[in-house]
């Protein structure tokens, strides 16, 4: 099991957009679950933060192995989903992967992620 947490920073200028494709994915959200069993995505949730006047977006995940990419998806959502992260995330930021110490998980829910 992966458990993540990565800081993305929001490309200049692209706020708005990035609240177009939030509420694309809150108001899609039945069809977003429906990709999230491909990719053996237990818990995936995104957090924004301004921080000196600089947008980021985090990503936390809790994902079985061996499960697809997101980028290997045929759904439209996902589809729809990389164009929104093409237009939004600035690619010259090195993504920052927080360090995991702890993972509380309690036995009897990660025997359902299995």
């Amino acid at each position: 099991m992966n458990v993540e947490l990565t800081r993305f920073k929001v490309k200049e200028g692209k706020t708005e957009k990035v609240d177009e494709w939030l509420k694309f994915l809150n108001d899609n959200m039945k069809d977003v679950l429906l990709t999230l069993e491909d990719e053996k995505m237990y818990v995936e949730t995104i957090f924004r933060e301004t921080l000196n006047g600089e947008v980021y977006l985090y990503w936390y995940s809790v994902q079985g192995e061996g499960g697809q990419a997101v980028e290997e998806s045929e759904s439209w959502i996902d589809k729809k989903h990389l164009q929104f992260w093409d237009e939004c995330i600035d690619p010259t930021f090195r993504p920052v992967d927080l360090n995991t110490e702890v993972v509380m998980i309690p036995e009897k829910v990660r025997k359902a992620m299995d």
